[in-house]
């Protein structure tokens, strides 16, 4: 019985995860309490193929293979064991179809792989299979969220909550409520979250450096950065929190510093991005131009592996001026995957970026629909009325996206206060 219960724990820890990219909703940090480094994990992983390979029926050791694949992912970022889970969870499916559990991991992977629908199905499936296991209400609401059905998705995240409060249940709730627009709430539930995460150093920092993003969000430098450091101080390699850290430090004018925090998160493409307008920024264009290319090929190894990656490629493109059409058609595919605010608002800034105005200016006013404050999204929508000759209206919203942050965008903010004035 022990066992079991440690590979529900382990199902539970994985389906927080979704996305390498740092989509706010998840949790990425509940891990196996089994493994506490790469090299663990992949002992570990070295083991049950051993096993498989003696038992071919052996539907256990199965699920436990597909699940430590997907945590060597998340904690070494090589979405290339993506596929390698996916063989080995429908093996464990194929010998044993009504076990929830294996059911909830193709979730929860689908989740990770930006498969919305798909992960939607899984998380239903086994929810039927298993009504009082919180974590399929955490794979229903996360999908749900994404699809924009958010009625739905509040209400598995309510749901989860009430079956296991827990550090994953309580960040749900947090970006929920951020959608909502309601900041100071969001926050209230990921101090939750950090209580929950007591004791557990990943969840810890993850749940922290969280905190921080919520802060710098709301254009509190200070005690974002004092969230970030924290998290550093539980785990001091910890990638968000030095990218954290190093928005903060551009946010204060120290490009400089800010560069060689952004050099030391390793292989991320928010943090190669972020990178690479630095160096722009500081008029370097050589090392941006090397900095975006890192970027691109980051996106673009995840979607080798399975990773709906259009829209992230879109908003990378869209915001930096690059092959602005292509961006755009891939903002329409990844609005498919995606028909969230999300969605809306990066097909609607990569249209005003098209000069489709009228029809940007929809989906930007589509995006604020929940009352989300976010700046950047505020002045994706300045930018829409402007392009197509709302001025005063314009002028509002840009006004307003920096008070919400006035350095929300290393490349924007400059602009907004241009146009505000």
């Amino acid at each position: 019985m022990r066992k079991r219960l440690a590979i529900a724990g382990m199902v539970a820890a994985l389906a927080a995860t979704i996305s390498l990219t740092g989509n706010a909703l998840r949790d990425p940090a509940e891990s196996a309490e089994a493994s506490s480094s790469p090299n663990g994990t992949a002992a570990l992983v070295a083991s049950l193929e051993k096993t498989t390979r003696r038992d071919s029926k052996d539907a256990r050791a199965y699920l436990e293979l597909g699940l430590a694949y997907q945590q060597l992912t998340r904690e070494t970022g090589d979405a290339a064991y993506y596929p390698r889970s996916e063989r080995a969870l429908r093996r464990a499916l194929v010998l044993d179809p009504r076990n929830a559990t294996t059911v909830g991991a193709l979730g929860s992977l689908a989740l990770a792989r930006h498969n919305f629908r798909g992960a939607l199905a899984y998380g239903r499936r086994a929810a039927r299979l298993a009504p009082y296991s919180a974590l399929h209400y955490g794979v229903i609401g996360d999908a749900m969220v994404e699809l924009g059905r958010y009625e739905g998705a509040f209400a598995a995240f309510d749901r989860m909550a009430q079956l296991r409060p827990s550090s994953s249940a309580y960040a749900r709730v947090s970006y929920a409520r951020e959608l909502i627009g309601r900041p100071q709430e969001a926050e209230e539930a990921m101090r939750l979250a950090l209580e929950s995460a007591a004791g557990h150093r990943e969840r810890t920092a993850w749940v922290l450096a969280h905190l921080g993003k919520l802060a710098l969000s709301q254009g509190k430098t200070a005690v974002a950065a004092r969230r970030f450091r924290a998290a550093l101080a539980v785990s001091p390699a910890y990638g968000p929190a030095l990218e954290g850290l190093g928005h903060v430090d551009a946010a204060r004018g120290r490009l400089t510093q800010a560069i060689v925090l952004m050099k030391r998160v390793g292989k991320s493409a928010s943090a190669a991005e972020s990178l690479g307008d630095l160096y722009r920024l500081t008029g370097q264009r050589a090392f941006a131009r090397h900095a975006y290319r890192d970027a691109f090929k980051y996106l673009r190894y995840e979607s080798r592996y399975g990773v709906h990656m259009s829209l992230d490629l879109a908003t990378f493109q869209i915001d930096r001026g690059i092959r602005l059409g292509e961006g755009l058609a891939l903002a329409r595919r990844g609005y498919r995957d995606r028909p969230s605010v999300v969605g809306d608002d990066a097909l609607g800034w990569a249209l005003v970026r098209n000069g489709r105005c009228l029809e940007g200016l929809t989906y930007a006013r589509r995006a604020l629909r929940l009352g989300t404050r976010d700046a950047s999204w505020v002045f994706h929508r300045a930018m829409a009325e402007r392009c197509v000759g709302n001025h005063a209206e314009a002028r509002k919203l840009f006004r307003r996206a920096l008070d919400i942050n006035p350095h929300f965008s290393l490349l924007w903010s400059g602009v907004a206060r241009q146009h505000a004035a």
